[in-house]
């Protein structure tokens, strides 16, 4: 027996804050101490969770839920029939900086998030919103707890991200891939169409070609692991000799 309650709030709560200029439609719910901006936009059915804010010219589509504690940040767009747990965070600023001579300078985060329709969005997941362009999760996209999601990423229709995985700046994302939990994929990078990427895995180049792939170790025993690691750190010089007595052999 499914006991989530079906609503995240119904009506609008006396305790809840909402713009003069922002449009909320008749229907639409929103609960205790939840913050709407300026000019933000809350379609037919939707429910605003206790506690959540919404900022300014924020656009949420019909029949989307936020559940408690939820925070999107200005001018993000949020498609229709999206479900958004606990604590997430939507166009925070990216991870921009510039270094002037050992002091961090902040880059200007200038883009948005654009949501497309029947997303999820897993409790304490993060999407920075864009440096110059947007950040994008298109349709039917499902991402779980306590992901990371940088600026500038796309994430194309269909892809499912398990949880604490992390994506760098500017990583694209295909279709219909599947992303194990705790996978790190660099900066730049692009990931094709019907791609699985197994826990734990570290991605650190493109990749072009649908297939499933690994980098994570499997656990084992510490005795048998630090042999490994031993054997591991003598990977140069076994290939050195390798080559020598390659070299002997055909001489």
């Amino acid at each position: 027996m499914d006991t989530t309650p079906r609503s995240a709030s119904t009506g609008i709560h006396p305790s809840a804050t909402v713009h003069s200029t922002a449009i909320v439609s008749d229907s639409a719910a929103i609960g205790a101490n939840a913050v709407i901006e300026a000019h933000a936009v809350i379609g037919d059915n939707a429910q605003i969770g206790p506690n959540s804010f919404i900022g300014e010219r924020v656009k949420i589509g019909s029949g989307t839920k936020l559940w408690p504690s939820v925070t999107i940040y200005h001018d993000v767009e949020i498609g229709s029939d999206c479900l958004f747990q606990a604590n997430s965070v939507v166009g925070s600023d990216g991870f921009g900086y510039a270094n002037e001579r050992g002091q961090w300078v902040k880059i200007p985060q200038l883009g948005s998030v654009i949501i497309g329709n029947k997303v999820e969005i897993g409790a304490s997941t993060t999407i920075d919103r864009g440096a110059l362009d947007n950040t994008i999760i298109h349709s039917n996209v499902i991402i779980d707890n306590q992901c990371q999601i940088a600026h500038n990423v796309e994430v194309n229709s269909g892809t499912a991200i398990a949880g604490c995985t992390v994506l760098a700046g500017s990583v694209t994302i295909g279709k219909n891939c599947q992303i194990g939990g705790m996978v790190a994929i660099n900066g730049h990078m692009s990931v094709c169409d019907g791609v699985i990427i197994t826990g734990m895995s570290m991605v650190t180049k493109s990749i072009t070609e649908p297939g499933i792939y690994s980098s994570g170790m499997p656990h084992t025993t510490n005795k048998e692991w630090r042999k490994s690691i031993a054997h591991l750190r003598n990977l140069s010089d076994m290939k050195s000799r390798l080559k020598a007595l390659e070299a002997l052999a055909k001489s």
